[in-house]
């Protein structure tokens, strides 16, 4: 599936976070979501990526958003990940079933064809979707750098009640690889980059 472009209805889905709790997007009705969809937990990237959510949650709360991470971990993998880390939101665990991708992934357009060391797999492309209170896509950031992304998408959220933004590639890093924090109390450094919302493309 392609990705959800700003302005098309966010696909519908239920599945269960950490605790084994189901949740779906009808139950954020209302209030601004912010989706993102991530390879794996416990993984540097992963982890700069969690850190930047966490140690903006204050500022998410203010604003009336909620934060959703999704990747295709088990539940109990997640429960570990949110412990270590002491993140305050939920994530999904959005297993994939048989043969069939992750449900949710793949309705986002965020199960993709990777390469690596020139042998090609599935995974999951690291990407963030703001959703609006009316269910709508406002906002999608693809090839998302970890670092201070929870500021691009908090600027996204402030944005609401105007015209969709564009789809645009992460601005918060110069797309090298991001390292872990040495402890879960550490925040992610934050980078400001340029205003530019060219539309971005899948490679």
């Amino acid at each position: 599936m392609p990705p959800v472009e700003p302005g098309r209805k966010a696909p519908a889905f239920s599945v269960p976070d950490q605790s084994g709790a189901r949740r779906t997007l009808k139950e954020f009705a209302g209030r601004p979501l912010v989706l993102y969809f991530y390879p794996k937990d416990d993984t540097p990237g992963c982890t700069v990526e969690a850190c930047s959510f966490r140690d903006a949650w204050a500022r998410f709360r203010k604003a009336g958003a909620d934060v959703l991470g999704v990747s295709p971990d088990g539940a109990a993998s997640h429960a570990r990940f949110i412990g270590k880390l002491r993140l305050p939101f939920a994530l999904l665990a959005d297993e994939p079933v048989g043969k069939r991708p992750p449900a949710v992934c793949a309705a986002y357009g965020a199960w993709v064809e990777k390469s690596m060391y020139g042998k090609k797999y599935m995974g999951v492309a690291r990407t963030t979707y703001v959703i609006g209170p009316d269910g709508k896509v406002a906002a999608r950031f693809d090839k998302v750098s970890p670092e201070g992304h929870a500021d691009e998408v908090l600027a996204a959220i402030a944005a609401l009640g105007s015209a969709p933004c564009k789809a645009t590639p992460s601005k918060s890093g110069s797309g090298a690889s991001a390292r872990a924090p040495r402890s879960p109390r550490t925040k992610a450094p934050t980078r400001r980059g340029s205003t530019s919302t060219r539309a971005s493309r899948r490679r």
